[in-house]
């Protein structure tokens, strides 16, 4: 899995995303702040919860 993290409260709001990249056995599941540069997580959509599992 890679991962990369961000923490600065001193800029404002952060704005999180989910989207699924890559096709077949490379689909990635990613989790990322569009407000800030190498600020994601992700990993294989198998090992990814479902929306039902999450809530």
């Amino acid at each position: 899995m890679s991962t990369a993290g961000y923490s600065d409260t001193s800029h404002g709001a952060s704005e999180i995303v989910g989207s699924v990249d890559g096709e077949g056995e490379d689909e990635r599941f990613v989790i990322a702040d569009i407000t800030a540069d190498g600020a994601w997580i992700s990993m294989s959509v198998d090992d990814a919860p479902s929306l039902p599992s999450s809530r």
